[in-house]
């Protein structure tokens, strides 16, 4: 199964797959009940999430130097509230309640997480951040299939490339299955495509850059290996990961040096490798 641990909000999401990149200080994390001690532990996580969607650093994840400022995440909450994961459900007894699953939604002060990162030396990316084009072939054994906005068979897969899209602050927009047929992109010419063939589907959906991704399953190591392209400013980026799991690898690798001044590059190879769990 591919459990979806990375949380978004996937109500974002439109008619055609896309999840805006709003509420860039809204983060959220999952507690068990509603009681202050682990709220207080739902804030420190989405302190460090908002902080890497704002400013687009993965590379604040697990940074040391959060530890202090999660310690006392509380200070920079502007407001809170809850989503009960099981509305519907009844509750049967105290236990139950107080055991309930809940997404901790919270807004955090614009002007404290501006300053945090500030002392982080990092500066919020609220420059227009590209609509990206995923074209993800994936294989298991002899099942091959591509991740499409609305075939059934990559409903799940879908929604862990959405949601963690979603808490990167990214819109994703994927092709349609119509689309693919349209455009004569089958499993056995995917792996030939470039970035440029593939344009025209992506300006169809919206799409501004594509990222080309192919994910194979490797029983040995209980994981996919992967490949990944996107074409960027002239450049042809190639990276690969191996013994991933879909739902827990979102937005990584910089692609945006430090001291570059232009704020119009992205942060991070856009939501690149979406970790991907065995179906």
């Amino acid at each position: 199964m591919i459990g979806i641990s990375l949380i978004a909000v996937l109500a974002y999401c439109t008619a055609t797959m896309a999840i805006a990149a709003d509420d860039l200080y809204r983060a959220q994390a999952i507690v068990t009940g509603q009681g202050e001690a682990n709220r207080i532990i739902g804030f420190a996580s989405a302190l460090e999430d908002v902080l890497i969607k704002v400013s687009g650093a993965q590379k604040l994840a697990g940074d040391r130097r959060l530890a202090a400022y999660k310690s006392n995440a509380k200070g920079f909450v502007r407001a809170f509230s809850y989503h009960d994961q099981m509305s519907g459900t009844p509750t049967r007894d105290e236990q139950g309640t107080r055991d309930r699953p809940y997404d901790l939604i919270v807004d955090f002060d614009e002007k404290k997480i501006d300053d945090l990162l500030k002392v982080l030396r990092l500066k919020p990316w609220l420059s227009h951040r590209p609509i990206l084009a995923v074209f993800a072939e994936m294989q298991q054994g002899p099942k091959k299939y591509m991740v499409t906005a609305d075939a059934d068979q990559a409903a799940i897969q879908r929604q862990s490339l959405l949601a963690a899209a979603a808490k990167r602050g990214m819109t994703v927009v994927l092709p349609s299955a119509a689309a693919l047929v349209e455009s004569s992109i089958n499993g056995a010419e995917f792996g030939t495509m470039t970035s440029s063939t593939l344009g025209s589907v992506a300006a169809q959906q919206g799409g501004e850059v594509v990222l080309i991704g192919r994910l194979v399953w490797v029983d040995r190591e209980l994981g996919w290996a992967t490949q990944w392209q996107m074409d960027w400013q002239g450049r042809t980026h190639r990276w690969r990961v191996r013994g991933v799991t879909f739902d827990s690898f979102a937005v990584s690798r910089s692609m945006k040096p430090s001291d570059a001044p232009s704020a119009e590059l992205p942060r991070f190879y856009l939501t690149t490798v979406i970790r991907v769990s065995e179906a």
